[in-house]
């Protein structure tokens, strides 16, 4: 397997673990928080999939898939918030009460993301996609990044969702 399909196969795994965690919620499990203040389900399934979104746009050089979607999700978010650095509240006002609307658009996502990975090659993995680190990021390291900021996401979703159902 080369390195496209490994690339491939850690992006379908992570859509694979999305949908599992987003099938039969509720609006109650959706936005629980833990604890009062911790990260709720819909917060963390909306926020990995605008990161993943965000990134792939900004490596491909295309638009965002939110730019289709911010209207269906009723959210005041633009382009620019992916939720990172959210307030409390901020996290609070991510009111999600449909999860196949959820599903919907990182299917979405998804598929943007396996066109951009149709392009990858080892010169693509080695471009450098961000000069604010030293070293600067490259493609892939941003993959990786990406991939790992996903998984660890849905690992916190799959748990908030354990703690309803026990």
């Amino acid at each position: 397997m080369d390195s496209r399909g490994v690339l491939t196969e850690a992006f379908g795994r992570i859509t694979e673990l999305y949908d599992g965690v987003a099938e039969g919620l509720d609006d109650e499990t959706l936005h629980h928080r833990p604890g009062g203040t911790g990260n709720p389900i819909a917060w963390l399934l909306w926020h990995l999939a605008r990161v993943q979104d965000d990134h792939i746009a900004h490596l491909a050089g295309a638009p965002q898939v939110w730019e289709d979607w911010q209207e269906r999700f009723g959210l005041p978010n633009g382009t620019d918030d992916i939720g990172y650095g959210h307030t409390s509240e901020q996290v609070e006002a991510v009111r999600i009460t449909d999860p196949e609307l959820l599903v919907a658009y990182h299917h979405q996502v998804t598929l943007a993301t396996a066109r951009y990975l149709e392009t990858v090659d080892d010169r693509e993995l080695e471009r450098e996609v961000d000069q604010n680190w030293d070293p600067p990021v490259t493609a892939g390291q941003r993959l990786v990044s990406i991939i790992g900021d996903c998984l660890q996401h849905l690992g916190q979703a799959s748990y908030v969702k354990g703690l309803q159902q026990s």
